[in-house]
C-alpha cells in the first residue's frame, strides 16, 4: 500500500539525517474505503492523486504552525506492507480525515518511492494560504479562496536520491 506522509522541508531534512520518517505513530494519507466513497472513482491513479492532495493539505497545516518554516509543501510517498496503515473506522466519512491513516512505527526513508515538493514559485501562494487557514476554518470564503490558491500548484516529483539538493 502506498501512503503519503506530510512533512515540511525541515522535517524532510530531519528524516534525511535520521534515515527514517518518524518516530511513530505517524499520520499519513492513502486510498482508504472512505476516500474511495468520497471521491467516487475506481481509477487508482486518481485516488492516489486525491490522497497525495490530502497529504499536501496536511503539510500546509504543519507549515502554518511554524512561522520560520520554508513555505513549500512536502509529501513523501512510501510503500508499506498491507495492514501497516490503519484507517480509523470512526472517522471514515469525516471530511477532515478522508484518506487519513495511522502508521505505528517510523518508516525507513530508503523505502520511499518519491518525494513531492512545491516549486519555488509556489512559496508566495503557500505563505498566503498558511496565513489564511485559521479564517478559512472559521468559514471565511475569501480565506478559503486563498487556501485553495495553494492547491493550484502541482507538487513536483523528486527521487529519494535528490533529497540533499531539496534540503540544501
Amino acid at each position: 500500500m502506498r501512503v503519503y506522509v506530510p512533512l515540511t522541508l525541515s522535517g524532510l531534512a530531519a528524516a534525511h539525517g535520521a534515515g527514517e520518517v518518524g518516530p511513530g505513530p505517524l499520520t499519513a494519507y492513502a486510498v482508504t474505503p472512505g476516500l474511495r466513497e468520497w471521491y467516487v472513482s475506481d481509477d487508482i491513479e486518481e485516488l492516489e492523486y486525491a490522497a497525495l492532495n490530502r497529504a499536501a493539505a496536511a503539510s500546509l497545516r504543519m507549515i502554518a504552525g511554524k512561522p520560520d518554516e520554508v513555505r513549500r509543501r512536502v509529501v513523501v510517498a512510501v510503500d508499506v506492507p498491507d495492514g501497516a496503515a490503519v484507517a480509523d473506522p470512526d472517522h471514515r466519512l469525516s471530511a477532515a480525515s478522508l484518506g487519513e491513516v495511522r502508521i505505528a512505527a517510523a518508516l525507513p526513508l530508503a523505502k520511499a518511492a518519491a518525494v513531492h515538493v512545491d516549486a519555488d514559485d509556489a512559496e508566495k501562494d503557500v505563505a498566503a494560504a498558511a496565513a489564511a487557514l485559521g479564517a478559512a476554518d472559521l468559514g471565511d470564503d475569501d480565506a478559503q479562496f486563498t487556501v485553495d490558491g495553494a492547491e493550484d500548484h502541482e507538487l513536483l516529483w523528486f527521487g529519494v536520491q535528490e533529497i540533499p539538493q531539496l534540503i540544501g
